[in-house]
């Protein structure tokens, strides 16, 4: 998470993830699930930008990259409400913190909704995070931590120092992760989205031995070349059920020269893992090139 103070305002960007193993290991009494999942964060960006309200209301408005003084016009609109985790993490922390002041949010968002990137959760980080410094708070981050768990899931992952982590429970017991290496990425999304509590609904929880320990002993110790080995998604089965695109992703990057490739988070964005940047290049130009309406490519944050 990146910080770019002026003399009245805070721009902060907010990096997408992916989800390099993640399995479903039971579901809670609770009617959330048990996972295990290794996160990294990568190098696309939604931006927002905290500047001051002369009234104590917290004002979000919302762009798509590109454009200009108007609102987004998605697919499926983004909320400017309480419905917006933005909003929510405003609100929650202005609460906790027991201040009037009010803010006014710009939301540029470049990380796709309904794709398994986080970026609802990294953007509610973001206003955690940002705000803390705007309002000069001087929150802990044990304090915002524990906000974050009171919003969703992934959000602590999004404030943690490490731009890679294991993270167990409904995401929220983090374990950074560090290894040397970049790594090098091509993402794609279809034209439609899926709804992550429906495809959890599809998932049969507990369908794969292999814990996470594996995984992260291979990314630490035995190289790239073995890990893409052990690339696991327990969503993926039942996102392909419901979403025909991502099986024809998961066709059109089976065809490629990547090191490996699955689905991240609950779909429907795909992701390739590449031997180089260049080799990413290559790779998004044949994907745009048969079609493939949103691809980037990435590498993990530093």
């Amino acid at each position: 998470m990146l910080c770019q103070p002026s003399a009245c305002s805070l721009t902060v960007q907010a990096p997408a993830k992916l989800n390099l193993f993640l399995r479903v290991v039971r579901r809670r009494s609770d009617g959330f699930h048990d996972l295990e999942t290794v996160m990294t964060a990568v190098n696309l960006f939604d931006t927002l930008t905290f500047e001051p309200n002369a009234s104590s209301e917290i004002q979000l408005r919302v762009l798509m990259a590109g454009t200009r003084n108007r609102s987004s016009r998605p697919a499926a609109p983004i909320p400017t409400g309480a419905d917006n985790l933005v909003v929510r993490a405003a609100q929650l922390l202005k609460d906790h913190a027991e201040i009037s002041a009010g803010v006014r949010i710009t939301l540029i968002k470049r990380i796709p909704s309904a794709a398994g990137m986080g970026g609802g959760s990294s953007d509610a980080a973001a206003t955690l995070a940002g705000l803390n410094r705007f309002w000069q708070l001087s929150r802990s981050q044990e304090e915002l931590m524990d906000l974050a768990a009171q919003l969703g899931s992934d959000i602590g992952f999004f404030l943690g120092a490490s731009s890679t982590a294991v993270c167990r429970g409904r995401g929220e017991l983090i374990e950074p992760l560090r290894f040397p290496a970049s790594l090098y990425f091509v993402v794609a999304r279809p034209h439609s989205g899926l709804s992550t509590p429906a495809v959890f609904k599809q998932c049969t929880p507990g369908v794969s031995a292999r814990g996470v320990d594996e995984f992260v002993h291979s990314l630490k110790q035995q190289g790239l070349g073995h890990t893409v080995r052990l690339l696991l998604n327990d969503l993926q089965r039942p996102a392909e059920q419901l979403n025909d695109e991502v099986r024809q992703l998961r066709e059109h990057f089976s065809k490629l020269p990547v090191l490996g490739h699955q689905m991240t988070g609950s779909g429907t964005a795909y992701f390739g893992i590449c031997a180089s940047l260049q080799q990413a290049r290559v790779i998004a130009a044949r994907l745009r090139a048969v079609g493939v309406p949103w691809v980037q490519v990435a590498s993990s944050c530093s």
